[in-house]
């Protein structure tokens, strides 16, 4: 059988097959975030967790969500930690100091917590199915989102990109002051 054929289930292998990579890929980055020493590396890698999180959004058949995802996510917020990093002088190296004891609290914690969040998952999950959504769904939606971004919404949206460009333009100037 090849890895494009459909499984029992009727999910397609390949999706699958798809998933785990980007979530294997998704972990990797964000373990990378929390450990790493300098951090222009973390806000990178956490670029790496966000484009992936675009990712699942296009195996789900939601192309709107993960265009949104990297625009807005990647785009717009990955710029402001970056220029938040840099003005306020956040050291651009590796530090030295940034271990400390509380590793041995913490490692336990998360472990905990994923436990918790897996069984939880798990226990919810076992007695649900999906379908997958018909075209008619999907068009509705990316029709019902976008007719709210460019009508109802458009002036709001407009407003808030004029004071995120202010405010770029504004750490801009205040960097080059110095």
């Amino acid at each position: 059988m090849s890895l494009l054929a459909q499984a029992n289930d009727g999910v397609n292998v390949a999706q699958n097959v798809g998933f785990w990579i980007i979530a294997a890929l998704m972990l990797w980055g964000a373990f990378r975030v929390v450990t790493t020493r300098n951090v222009v590396h973390a806000a990178l890698w956490l670029v790496v967790v966000l484009g992936g999180i675009a990712a699942q959004y296009i195996l789900a058949a939601a192309e709107f969500v993960a265009i949104s995802q990297v625009l807005v996510y990647i785009g717009a917020v990955m710029v402001l930690f970056l220029f938040g990093i840099m003005l306020t002088r956040a050291t651009i190296g590796e530090e030295t100091d940034v271990n400390n004891k509380n590793w041995a609290v913490g490692i336990p914690v998360a472990l905990l917590m994923f436990g918790v969040l897996a069984y939880v998952t798990l226990d919810f999950t076992e007695d649900a199915t999906l379908t997958d959504p018909t075209e008619e769904q999907i068009a509705s939606a990316t029709t019902a989102i976008s007719d709210a971004y460019l009508g109802a919404y458009l002036v709001p949206l407009i407003a808030v990109s004029f004071v995120l460009l202010a405010a770029a333009i504004g750490a801009i100037v205040l960097a080059r002051k110095d």
